[in-house]
């Protein structure tokens, strides 16, 4: 691997007890993409790094078969991609889809919020409302990353509608990346617990047009900032790679 993978030494076999002995393959391959799907969400793999079966294999000890499937699986997250003869890499951070993912997000999960509302107990709404003070008084942002995204679910699965739900899972994993970034931005945190609090008071009062135009705003909300976000910065990044203009040499003048 290159140094853009520092802190996960794929060239070294893993110690301990991460993957059972004798473990089913398709267990293995999952348990292979949750190890560099985490990595990659903390920065460890950073965008662009490769990902070669080789070194992953040894590193887990394991053969080819489940690092490829677990690849794959990554691939069709979104977490990597595969060239041709040039192997994987992790997918680069895009503006585009940052915003298109909470895009989509907030039409699948306006619709399940609405179908949830009515089938909502009080037990599950005591599940929110907890769900919810655990996320905000998160400050680790790998950990905060989890627990909003089970608030979130939590408030859609009384709707069962496991299609939609899966539907809506895949697209909180794919924004994972994203959400880490929004999570570092000044006043994010602060916002985003007003947010949550006052998205749960709504679905507590079964307002089901309250709390649709606030999830759908609260999301909306959150990709155009990411999407300002990562444009502003790959603008720098291309202003800071451009050559700087050299200077005119100074003529010199010859008496006659």
């Amino acid at each position: 691997m290159t140094d853009a993978t520092e802190g996960f030494p794929l060239d070294a076999p893993v110690t301990g007890s991460f993957l059972p002995a004798a473990a089913p393959r398709e267990s293995t391959s999952h348990m292979i993409a949750e190890a560099l799907r985490a990595a990659i969400v903390d920065g460890t793999l950073a965008p662009g790094a490769p990902l070669r079966q080789d070194a992953i294999a040894r590193h887990f000890s394991v053969s080819a078969i489940p690092v490829r499937e677990a690849l794959r699986q990554l691939e069709s997250e979104g977490w990597a991609r595969a060239a041709v003869h040039k192997g994987a890499t992790v997918a680069p951070l895009s503006a585009n889809e940052a915003r298109e993912i909470y895009e989509i997000r907030s039409a699948l999960e306006s619709l399940a919020l609405g179908l949830a509302i009515p089938n909502h107990t009080a037990a599950t709404l005591r599940e929110a409302a907890e769900l919810c003070r655990a996320a905000e008084r998160e400050e680790d942002p790998s950990l905060y990353v989890t627990r909003n995204a089970a608030f979130h679910m939590c408030l859609y699965a009384p709707a069962g509608r496991p299609q939609l739900e899966d539907m809506i899972g895949l697209l909180h994993r794919r924004g994972e990346r994203y959400l880490r970034l929004k999570f570092g931005l000044p006043s994010y945190k602060g916002e985003s617990d007003s947010e949550h609090a006052a998205l749960l008071e709504a679905v507590e009062r079964r307002d089901i047009a309250t709390a649709q135009s606030l999830v759908v705003a609260h999301l909306l909300g959150t990709g155009e900032l990411l999407h300002r976000f990562l444009t502003e910065r790959a603008r720098e990044e291309a202003l800071a790679h451009q050559p700087k203009p050299r200077g005119r040499r100074p003529r010199v003048h010859t008496g006659s």
